[in-house]
């Protein structure tokens, strides 16, 4: 039973990335399993029970890679390792993320309140990274790092569009890394 459910979110994740949460049927995901559309009531009780186990992986798999990131390394080392753990989970479970980056806002009531909660804490994770180096000095002294992590997650959440499947990440991500990193060091000395 916790295969076949197992199987039902996979091919939720993947529907839901391919056609869009409202474009998915209970008959596509039904399809999909090769079951008749009441059979799928027996593993959930709606369409929103996916999306939020999907939405809810996501959340766990980017903090996952977060917490891959090792503590004694430089402010900039981090950022560089975060930025690959990222992409990483990107394209790794690009179906995944894509439902995390997108589709998340279908999410209704308690369940939206929760998501946001881990999106806002993943999003602080990072921003404490970009921080850190600031206060560190490896990073210019006048660097906000609220806009700086708005645009490293908002260049590598957008890889969801364009990035295939298992491809590998590090050399985009360092050079993602290179590229954003070099207008904030300021007048730092490495």
């Amino acid at each position: 039973m916790a295969t076949r459910r197992n199987e039902l979110v996979r091919q939720a994740a993947r529907l839901f990335a391919e056609k869009g949460y409202h474009g998915t049927s209970t008959g596509d995901l039904a399809q999909a399993m090769g079951v008749q559309k009441g059979s799928l009531y027996a593993h959930i009780e709606s369409k929103a029970d996916l999306l939020w186990e999907v939405a809810d992986e996501g959340a766990a798999a980017f903090h996952a890679g977060l917490d891959t990131v090792p503590e004694e390394v430089p402010a900039v080392e981090k950022i560089r390792l975060a930025l690959r753990a990222h992409l990483r989970v990107v394209a790794e479970q690009l179906d995944v993320a894509t439902v995390f980056i997108r589709e998340w806002r279908y999410l209704e009531g308690e369940r939206r309140e929760q998501f946001l909660a881990e999106r806002r804490r993943y999003e602080e994770r990072f921003r404490a990274l970009f921080r850190e180096g600031r206060e560190l000095g490896e990073l210019r002294t006048d660097l906000d790092e609220a806009s700086a992590t708005l645009l490293a997650l908002s260049a590598a959440n957008w890889a969801y569009t364009w990035l295939r499947p298992g491809a590998a990440t590090d050399e985009l991500a360092d050079n993602f890394f290179a590229v954003l990193l070099e207008g904030m060091r300021g007048y730092a000395t490495p």
